[in-house]
């Protein structure tokens, strides 16, 4: 049973930028599953494109992998032989964590476990390729380049799947966006005063894009086939494949 997340429960005298510590880490599942609609339907589905679109002798790389949600559902769905997954994430909380979770897990497929920039980090001979929520956390600057690695060292016909909170130009819908999701938070539980801590704690780190800046950079780093295939309100996840 995931610990309940009331890390902004109680008034704050001051509200620290988001981070993922060791705090976070105690409740991250619950945070994220009452937090992101449609969360646990990208999960799913992310096993079922890696199932899809994973080769043989190849890698699969979840990118900001966290406690591993994106890496056990392609291990649990992935065909191809010789094929074997690397996680990556810069905060050694997770990673720590993460361990735990696969050395759990009784799925065969090798996994390996980095604590580390993904900016820094190479991406070879991969056949799939996750950032699920992950680049929303990235300095815009340098997103451009990781999509770019990432579609270098993508093989023929891999794939990158992108999730991310999108942001909207369109002022009405973006307010609108905003109330659907608070409200979603709200249906689950969080309290006013959480939601708005929490909305102070994530706002300059957490810096959403518009679906077609998401697009243009897919496109610019050279993917030939760009789409959305999941959207719920201002959540959405695409699938490029090179």
């Amino acid at each position: 049973m995931p610990n309940h997340d009331n890390l902004y429960a109680n008034p704050l005298p001051q509200v620290n930028a988001f981070a993922f510590d060791e705090g976070v880490v105690n409740v991250f599942p619950d945070m994220i599953k009452r937090s992101v609609p449609g969360y646990a339907t990208i999960i799913n589905m992310i096993g079922n494109l890696a199932e899809r679109y994973a080769q043989a002798d190849s890698f699969c790389y979840d990118l900001g992998c966290s406690l591993g949600a994106a890496t056990l559902a392609m291990r649990h769905r992935i065909q191809a032989a010789n094929c074997s997954i690397i996680g990556v994430d810069n905060s050694a909380a997770m990673i720590s964590r993460c361990e735990q979770v696969i050395a759990a897990d009784s799925a065969e497929i090798d996994v390996e476990l980095h604590c580390a920039d993904l900016c820094e980090f190479p991406i070879n001979n991969a056949s799939v390729t996750v950032l699920n929520f992950t680049l929303q956390f990235i300095a815009l600057e340098k997103r451009a380049a990781i999509l770019r690695k990432i579609y270098e060292g993508l093989k023929p016909n891999g794939v990158l799947i992108l999730s991310e909170k999108l942001a909207f130009d369109d002022e009405q819908h973006q307010a609108l966006m905003i109330e659907l999701h608070h409200n979603f938070k709200r249906a689950n539980g969080y309290s006013d005063l959480e939601i708005a801590q929490k909305r102070s704690a994530i706002e300059n780190v957490l810096i959403p894009e518009t679906l077609a800046t998401h697009r243009q950079r897919l496109k610019d780093a050279g993917f030939a086939s760009v789409d959305v295939w999941f959207q719920c309100f201002n959540f959405a996840s695409i699938i490029a494949i090179k």
